[in-house]
């Protein structure tokens, strides 16, 4: 019978995610078979799936770590943040509406049995489901139909583990201020704890790893000292996108309010020749760029107008002024052309806006969403690309008659007559590596990451092998409930 075991944070950004992928892993190792699974994410860094919909990109490397396929049943309900009060709201991997924060709860009586429903598709796959929460049990104002935390694992009956940051500080406070607000039902749920991003002697913590076991009656599964390999996974939240010292050739990226699918970047900062600058807001491009890259964006036209409040737009024709490369991703590439039309108002009030018109293109926002897995090649020298499309809009012009990219059935994108600007829709190209070491090689360096996927798969093996050396795996397993049919 297949068993399951729910890891929660005392807060967020414990590192839950990375916690379940090395989870998922270690089991894999032992001979399990093994799948993530989390009820509701907030992300707009998004997978498609080979079932055709799209799921957290966190839930998308939890499934590489269980060497599965993802699939829209390990992430049934998706929020994708559109302003700073409303969310997309994918449900089993595509779009149900668009609603604001305060409606959202009247929603969640609707979503629990679609959520119930994929964990046990899921179940019967598998050995082990390792399910992951989404903020903190201790929100308990956030109780009442919650699908994320407790509510989940109360309609499920799986057991729970939290994890505490102590790189935060307060830890001890977080895991027994946690155990005190809770409910007595839901703090009996709690079976197990463990301490998360423990920098220096781990053994200056027993003490507080004592406290914590005397005053919540929680089995104590370990401390986890700071993984320092950690960056060279996918990035889970746009909060843990950040400039990473690297080799002399620069990748300039700002970043941008509503930046979406931002995995785009990870193989360009594994590149030791290379390294990637993130521009926040207030920043300057910087003048010795070699190369931006304007990413996606799931608010494209609010996303515009801030580019422009930043200056960023006037750094940007300084930058190919100075002869330098320009590429944009989905919303990104919709910003490089001459209009953004959205007649029925899918980003906010119905408009047409002036877009930065470095390509002869115009876009027009249409309400049905493009979602594939996609193969391509260059149509330049044939390289190979692969990746996938995930975007409103369709974009037309003369310039996207001269493509950079050839689908299996289509050209993609466009290109400036000097070759100097490009964008498409394709996200995740940058993983090719025959692809990525041509693109390097036109703003002077050499690609020296033989290949990103098998760099991915070794860091997931070294997670793996360091939660096995500091968390008792083994009371980890014995602590999982049976799923019941």
């Amino acid at each position: 019978m297949t068993k399951a075991i729910m890891i929660q944070g005392a807060g967020s950004n414990v590192g839950k995610s990375m916690l379940v992928a090395g989870i998922c892993r270690a089991l894999v190792k032992r001979g399990y078979s093994v799948a993530p699974f989390k009820p509701q994410n907030m992300s707009n860094n998004a997978a498609v799936t080979v079932d055709g919909g799209e799921i957290g990109r966190s839930q998308a490397l939890q499934a590489m770590a269980c060497k599965r396929p993802a699939i829209v049943d390990m992430n049934p309900v998706l929020l994708k943040p559109e302003t700073d009060i409303g969310a997309q709201v994918i449900v089993q991997g595509h779009r149900m509406a668009t609603v604001k924060a305060c409606e959202y709860s009247k929603l969640k009586p609707q979503l629990m049995p679609k959520v119930l429903a994929s964990f046990h598709r899921l179940a019967k796959t598998v050995d082990y489901v390792i399910i992951e929460g989404a903020g903190s049990p201790a929100e308990i104002n956030l109780r009442s139909g919650d699908i994320a935390n407790m509510g989940f694992a109360e309609a499920a009956n799986v057991p729970v583990v939290l994890i505490g940051d102590i790189d935060r500080g307060g830890v001890i406070a977080q895991m027994v201020g946690t155990y005190v607000v809770l409910p007595p039902e839901d703090r009996d749920r709690i079976t197990g704890f463990a301490i998360n991003k423990f920098r220096g002697d781990v053994s200056l913590f027993d003490d507080g790893m004592i406290t914590i076991a005397h005053e919540t009656s929680w089995r104590n599964l370990g401390v986890l000292p700071w993984f320092a390999d950690a960056w060279k996974l996918p990035a889970e939240d746009v909060m843990d996108i950040a400039t990473r010292p690297g080799g002399e050739i620069k990748i300039a990226v700002p970043r941008l309010g509503r930046i979406a699918n931002f995995d785009d970047l990870d193989p360009l900062v594994a590149e030791p020749n290379v390294t990637v600058e993130i521009i926040e807001r207030g920043q300057t491009l910087p003048g010795d760029a070699a190369m931006v890259i304007l990413p996606g964006s799931k608010s494209t036209i609010s996303d515009l107008e801030n580019f422009r409040a930043n200056g960023w737009d006037i750094d940007l024709q300084a930058h190919h002024r100075r002869g330098g490369k320009i590429i944009g991703v989905c919303g990104g590439y919709q910003m490089l052309g001459r209009k953004i039309h959205d007649p029925e108002g899918i980003e906010g009030a119905a408009c047409s806006v002036e877009g930065l018109g470095y390509l002869d293109i115009e876009t027009t926002m249409t309400p049905k969403k493009n979602l594939s897995l996609t193969k391509a090649h260059t149509v330049a020298n044939q390289t190979p690309v692969h990746g996938y499309e995930i975007h409103l809009g369709k974009t037309t012009g003369p310039d996207c008659y001269t493509p950079w990219l050839q689908l299996t059935d289509r050209p993609e994108g466009a290109m400036s007559s000097d070759q100097s600007v490009r964008g498409c829709y394709l996200h995740g190209l940058f993983a090719s590596d025959s692809f990525r070491a041509e693109i390097l090689a036109e703003i002077g360096t050499r690609s020296q990451l033989t290949s990103y996927d098998t760099t991915v798969h070794e860091t997931l093996d070294q997670l793996a092998s360091f939660i096995e050396q500091h968390m008792d795996v083994e009371g980890l397993i014995s602590l999982a409930g049976k799923v019941a049919p």
